[in-house]
């Protein structure tokens, strides 16, 4: 009697667990939405610009869903340059087809043609974002992503009165193509933008920009969840807010250990949550963000972006806001404090047993003057040009098929599969490096990973040129990032450091100056999927590679079918 009692319970459980996985399919939403490219009149630092943009805004639209929604997002392209929409952050399980970067998992959406993302957010919470991955379009092609547990479901800490979008950009006062595209004919470095913003504005520190600066309200008493994302092309940014501390709970959509911090260091692509409660006194404060400027001879912008926490009983008030105390541009210690405390909230499943170890060399390089170049075409220093590596290899993206579309269709002249799993030569990466190993060799490679595979990348930051802070970022996955360090990466000792019971689960991970950083994630998810610095000038001179995923064996475990729509080259 004891066990059929037993069976019928089991029973019961298994119908209770059915039924509550219907309702929770069920509740899952699909939301249609349209972007429209095209040129808008933005007016900035006294100057107004025809600037690309969605649905005529700067910031583009932001987007809300939970977690299991779908979207379908139509991308029509009504300006005068090539585009592709990159769903930042977002696992695109086995929808590769809609990741977006260019000339990897798509060819471009022509001027005048258009193209439709289809994509379901699987197991992901908290905030991501959406930018343009072409050129330089992503200086203001860029909003927000916003997912919100289940329906049912609650956060993992005490529900906010209200939450806001902080996202932090970097303006030019002249066309970014025309700043790429100049820096492209010099072999040189572009020139650094003119200021930052805060949701699209500069702030009170800038030219004809204080009756635009923004103002993000707040009650006395009231807990605030601040969403900031690093939505600058080229610069890591402080952040702080006068006089407030914040509760760190999310990043790149993962819940973290709660821990508390006055200052934020975020790398381009990076997305942190945080809490903040009003306990000060009634006033207005300034909300800041300024360079993290970790490379000691490149240039940089060095002005200061502001908003205003304004609390309800000082709205009235012409009160100067207080002024918050940004670390020095270069303060590394205080980027590695940081940096270190995040956790990941519970015990992850994080591999143990590895399968592909890779050791990956990140830095900057030079290439000599071509013979039929002349002196302006080579402004790099020695008259050089600039240009950027993985172990050695610089990234060069296909022009006449995406490198998904060629694996689809087994068109083997577009790429190769013999991207090195370890540095090509051996040296020490941080110290002084010879002259003779600072030009890298061109090539498409891909690194192939059998579905299911558990890997570990090493990443290790040169000294080439100069060695800085790295922001990269990986698509279709999170990963675990293990551990970080200075110097050259020694197996025999840091493999000692990594963290195998709580390492935070991010998408972009900031590589320190001269130092390193390991990774781990399980190759899941079939596809084509770029891993690359996200400073965007790095990426143009070749600081990336690019991970071949297999099919599985079950229909999960394999790429959908290209959609209809997708665009041709």
């Amino acid at each position: 009697m004891a066990c059929s009692t037993s069976i019928v319970s089991n029973t019961l459980l298994s119908l209770l667990l059915i039924f509550s996985s219907l309702a929770s399919f069920t509740n899952a939403k699909t939301h249609y939405r349209g972007f429209i490219i095209q040129e808008t009149k933005v007016k900035r630092l006294c100057k107004t610009h025809n600037s690309i943009t969605v649905n005529g805004q700067y910031p583009g639209p932001t987007l809300e869903v939970h977690d299991g929604d779908t979207l379908v997002i139509k991308v029509v392209n009504r300006g005068k340059y090539n585009v592709t929409i990159h769903w930042h952050g977002v696992r695109q399980i086995r929808t590769a087809w809609a990741d977006g970067p260019e000339f990897i998992t798509q060819c471009p959406i022509r001027p005048g043609k258009s193209y439709t993302y289809r994509f379901t957010i699987s197991g992901q919470v908290g905030t991501l974002w959406w930018h343009a991955h072409s050129s330089w379009l992503r200086a203001t092609v860029y909003g927000a992503l916003i997912i919100r547990p289940k329906q049912g479901d609650s956060y993992p800490y005490p529900k906010p009165n209200r939450d806001s979008v902080i996202m932090l950009g970097e303006w030019w006062d002249a066309n970014p193509i025309d700043v790429i595209n100049e820096a492209r004919r010099t072999g040189g470095g572009p020139n650094v933008s003119d200021a930052y913003t805060i949701n699209g504005q500069p702030g009170d520190l800038y030219k004809c920009s204080s009756k635009d600066t923004i103002k993000v309200p707040v009650k006395s008493g009231e807990t605030h969840l601040l969403r900031v994302i690093n939505a600058a092309l080229n610069q890591p940014l402080f952040f702080r807010i006068a006089k407030h501390k914040f509760t760190v709970v999310g990043a790149d959509a993962s819940y973290v250990k709660p821990f508390t911090t006055s200052v934020l260091m975020l790398g381009p692509g990076q997305t942190t949550d945080v809490l903040i409660k009003g306990d000060q006194t009634p006033g207005r404060y300034y909300i800041a963000a300024r360079a993290y400027a970790s490379a000691p001879i490149a240039p940089f912008d060095n002005t200061t972006t502001t908003a205003i926490l304004e609390y309800k009983a000082a709205k009235n008030t012409s009160s100067k806001p207080i002024m918050p105390t940004l670390p020095a541009f270069n303060d590394t210690k205080t980027v590695t404090a940081f940096t270190t405390k995040f956790r990941s909230l519970g015990k992850p499943d994080v591999p143990k047993r590895i399968d592909e170890h890779l050791h990956i060399t990140v830095g900057l390089g030079i290439n000599k003057c071509p013979p039929n170049f002349k002196a302006s075409q080579c402004q790099a220093p020695n008259r050089t040009r600039f240009t950027a590596s993985m172990n050695n290899v610089s990234f060069v993206l296909p022009s006449k098929f995406s490198l998904l579309q060629a694996h689809h269709h087994g068109l083997s002249s577009v790429f190769t599969t013999d991207f090195p799993a370890k540095p090509p030569k051996k040296f020490d990466y941080t110290g002084n490096i010879s002259r003779s190993l600072w030009q890298p060799i061109p090539g498409t490679k891909v690194y192939k990973l059998k579905y299911g595979s558990n890997v570990e990348v090493v990443l290790q930051n040169t000294n080439v040129f100069t060695s800085e802070n790295h922001p990269i970022h990986l698509h279709g996955y999170d990963f675990y990032v293990m551990a970080e360090g200075f110097g050259n990466f020694n197996p025999k000792t840091d493999t000692a450091k990594f963290n195998l019971v709580d390492p935070p689960q991010r998408n972009t991970v900031g590589l320190p100056p001269n130092g390193w950083a390991v990774i781990r994630f399980v190759a899941d998810n079939p596809g084509t999927w770029i891993m690359h610095c996200h400073l965007d000038v790095h990426i143009g001179w070749g600081l990336a590679m690019v991970f071949l995923v297999e099919n599985g064996v079950g229909h999960l475990e394999k790429l959908e079918q290209p959609p209809k729509d997708l665009p041709v080259c």
